[in-house]
């Protein structure tokens, strides 16, 4: 993916209250008139925060994609694009429709069509679909007679709207290609966003599968192997270095050859595959036992597989290595627990 020679076609802009708290929608009547040099100044924020071009989505329907709303408003806009702002009104009025949850905020959304954007090997269109919600005070100073005036306005700063979504018209079968953006990324409104009003699920490509089993790997080390087994800081630390470092060092994922190479012994194999299981059915998951591995998953989760011991407020150890190196010992005569450390060499 290229976007770096696309061009910003079309905007248009409507304004999104709280049905559910009784505000109001307003429509706007054209798109913006924009010209070139503001153009360009919108096109890079809106679009540089997309960076995570594996992790993609897809519009989905329990029941047939001709009923899904969002896909056919940006079907009918891509296939003429004389319909953009008609189809960026219904697309308003979808999420007007659906904003009923009473943390939702009020906020402008925009709708953008660009061109020339480069996605495995052509150019195709994209539609953006973006909503402020947090506005921003900003001085607006005049000089006349070498004197300023100052004027205190309220507004949104370019590259801060709050969620996104970019559109692609590939896989237009299967539900397009789509990328998303959440500043919150938590709780109803992230939800929201992405079930409620676009409808999209993640593709189950290469990098959600490795990304999810990372994800589940991580949660059994932290959550469930603490409450079922008598394990150290160092030892959990440990499976998780052994975790990344199974993903690191195959092409492909292989479930059972994972359970023994990681946890070896079978209370906690057994114990891992039940969390997997219990993980799979809270997030209506499937999860194959074979798969290739992503390196661009395993580079983005391994910063998040933290191994470090956490001493007090006072120290943080790093263990990227030997368990085996690391003591943990309790002194009688001051009342402190302490770690003892082995090495060959200082750096």
């Amino acid at each position: 993916m290229d976007l770096s020679d696309s061009v910003l076609v079309r905007v248009s802009v409507h304004y999104i209250g709280n049905k559910g708290n009784g505000d109001e929608i307003v429509v706007s009547q054209k798109p913006l008139d924009l010209n070139d040099r503001d153009k360009l100044i919108m096109k890079n924020p809106f679009l540089e925060k997309f960076t995570d071009e594996q992790n993609k989505y897809s519009f989905s329907h329990n029941t047939s994609l001709d009923y899904h709303e969002v896909y056919n408003f940006c079907l009918n806009a891509f296939a003429d694009t004389e319909t953009f702002h008609v189809n960026s009104a219904n697309i308003a009025k979808h999420l007007y429709e659906n904003t009923l949850h009473p943390k939702i905020k009020a906020g402008e959304l925009y709708v953008c069509l660009y061109d020339n954007c480069l996605i495995n090997g052509a150019y195709v269109e994209a539609i953006g679909i973006y909503k402020t919600e947090t506005k921003s005070n900003f001085i607006d100073l005049e000089m006349n007679n070498n004197q300023f005036s100052m004027t205190m306005r309220e507004g949104v700063e370019v590259s801060k709207f709050d969620k996104g979504a970019l559109i692609f018209p590939t896989n237009a079968e299967s539900g397009f290609d789509v990328l998303i953006y959440d500043s919150a990324n938590r709780g109803e409104e992230a939800v929201f966003w992405k079930e409620g009003f676009l409808g999209i699920l993640p593709q189950a490509n290469e990098y959600f599968q490795t990304n999810q089993f990372l994800t589940l790997t991580k949660q059994f080390i932290a959550k469930q192997v603490p409450q079922e087994f008598e394990m150290s800081k160092t030892e959990q630390i440990d499976l998780l270095n052994k975790s990344v470092e199974y993903f690191r060092a195959n092409e492909s994922f292989d479930k059972k050859s994972f359970e023994e190479e990681v946890f070896t012994e079978p209370g906690l194999i057994n114990s891992f595959r039940n969390f997997g299981e219990s993980y799979a059915d809270s997030n209506n998951l499937e999860m194959p036992e074979q798969f290739d591995i992503s390196t661009q998953a395993v580079k983005k989760q391994a910063r998040v597989f933290k191994s470090v011991l956490k001493l007090d407020k006072n120290f943080h150890v790093y263990i990227h290595g030997d368990k085996d190196l690391i003591e943990k010992g309790y002194d009688e005569a001051t009342g402190k627990s302490f770690y003892k450390i082995y090495f060959d060499q200082e750096f």
